[in-house]
């Protein structure tokens, strides 16, 4: 989608702080995090939520990538939260589905969490 800022930055069109780039996934610093440790994970194929993906690879990668970040960040074993919001009565803002990452730090409770 050519408005969309994820298909952007998946594209590098738009910089950013990469973390984490595969051939179906990228991950990124949020620009406004809630956590010590708060990145966004995409595929890069254009899916407007989570329930829109149609295929098992996308799925599998964007899991390979929450497991291999939490190696990379030293978080696997503490623990983090991962959060997907999903269309507007779940406070997706952005229509590329992403999940957040949080973590290094200990967490309160999810519920205002992503408010």
């Amino acid at each position: 989608m050519s408005d969309c800022i994820f298909c952007k930055i998946a594209n590098k069109e738009i910089n950013s702080e990469i973390i984490y780039e595969n051939e179906s996934v990228i991950a990124f610093k949020d620009l406004n995090p809630r956590a010590k440790l708060h990145f966004l994970i995409i595929p890069k194929k254009h899916f407007d939520t989570i329930l829109d993906i149609d295929d098992n690879k996308t799925m599998e990668e964007l899991l390979k990538a929450v497991k291999d970040i939490a190696t990379k960040y030293n978080i696997s074993e503490k623990g983090f939260r991962l959060v997907n919001n999903c269309k507007e009565d779940g406070g997706q803002e952005v229509m590329h589905m992403h999940i957040h990452m949080l973590g290094g730090e200990k967490l309160g409770t999810a519920t205002h969490l992503m408010q």
